[in-house]
């Protein structure tokens, strides 16, 4: 297990040994902590490069998860002011069933030994023949 990176609030785990991968765990616990408001909007994440050295890990992997942080609009990236967490959307009406599916698909997907890129790339298959 990756040893935690403390930057004032923020603290991240993780668990090298996990079928989870790396990116995901970090992107995991930073959406939580940014749903929770312990990081609020304006935080300042750490840079790439010190968070992975932090953890221990390839400045690739931690990339990435702030790229999926960014895709699904939680944090945003800029030049100079470094990746901040942005103002959260209002709830979806929806999201505790949506919670649910997730967790049933992701339990399904450990099961049969498939990994997390596999697993989104047949999500949005999925989505797209419905679009």
């Amino acid at each position: 297990m990756s040893e935690p990176s403390r930057g004032g609030t923020l603290a991240l785990r993780v668990d090298t040994r996990s079928p989870i991968p790396p990116y995901e765990q970090i992107r995991g616990q930073l959406a939580t902590l940014i749903a929770a408001g312990r990081l609020p909007p304006g935080h300042r994440l750490p840079p790439v490069r010190q968070l992975a050295a932090d953890l221990g890990l390839a400045a690739g992997t931690v990339a990435r998860a702030y790229r999926e942080l960014e895709a699904a609009g939680q944090v945003a990236t800029r030049r100079a002011a470094g990746t901040r967490v942005l103002q959260p959307s209002p709830p979806v009406p929806y999201a505790a069933e949506l919670a649910g599916l997730a967790r049933e698909f992701a339990d399904g997907v450990l099961a049969i030994g498939a990994d997390a890129d596999s697993a989104l790339a047949a999500v949005r298959a999925a989505l797209d023949q419905h679009s």
